[in-house]
């Protein structure tokens, strides 16, 4: 009975911890090989991040500053203390992951969000434009269930436009085709909506930048 289960223990070691690994790493790479290799965003030959994962764009934390400023130069993600600071040209170094599991009717949770959505209407109005608080949409003040969402909705993306435009002295109209440009539809037509990849977006936008 020893020898038997010995052998069955070796046979399916070597089927089930070996060969299966080894066929589906080899047919993902071969059919999949982005994907399976964790669908990586590269810039100028480097590896920026991940399509899956979202980053986070801010300044450098000052002295006696527990959280960081937005770097309103780029366009902004999703608000989340799961994702570490960022910048395009750099690996991102992932800190947590969750979401807060508060309920909507949470004090709390409230202010969090009257607070968010005040700062998105601040830095996102400029000289000649002017941000309603009707036009923030609701995930520019709460995180995902995760907290690692790398997706925002055309409609918050339109209404960084302004801004992004006015940082980078840029038109409008440049940062609003680069949006456009950038907006994937509906998967297959009918799943989902559609969305916008903010680290893909903001490695577009250092591209037209530096072309002046």
């Amino acid at each position: 009975m020893l020898w038997a289960g010995l052998r069955a223990l070796i046979v399916l070691t070597v089927v089930c911890g070996v060969l299966y690994p080894l066929a589906v790493t080899g047919i993902a790479q071969l059919v999949f090989p982005g994907k399976a290799n964790g669908s990586e965003i590269k810039d100028d030959g480097k590896v920026v991040g991940s399509a899956l994962i979202g980053q986070r764009y801010d300044l450098p934390l000052k002295e006696g500053q527990e959280t960081a400023a937005p770097d309103l130069r780029w366009f902004q993600p999703r608000p989340s203390n799961g994702l570490g600071t960022n910048s395009v040209n750099t690996q991102y170094a992932l800190l947590l992951s969750g979401a807060t599991n508060r309920s909507a009717d949470n004090a709390e949770l409230i202010s969090w969000v009257k607070e968010a959505k005040a700062a998105v209407v601040k830095d996102n109005s400029t000289a000649d434009y002017q941000v309603k608080p009707s036009q923030v949409p609701a995930e520019a003040v709460t995180s995902s269930g995760s907290g690692l969402d790398p997706h925002i909705s055309p409609a918050y993306a339109e209404l960084q436009v302004h801004r992004v435009a006015e940082r980078n002295h840029l038109t409008v109209a440049q940062v609003d085709k680069l949006v456009a440009d950038h907006t994937d539809d509906r998967i297959l037509g009918f799943i989902g909506e559609p969305r916008v990849n903010v680290l893909q977006l903001n490695i577009a936008l250092k591209d037209l930048v530096a072309k002046g």
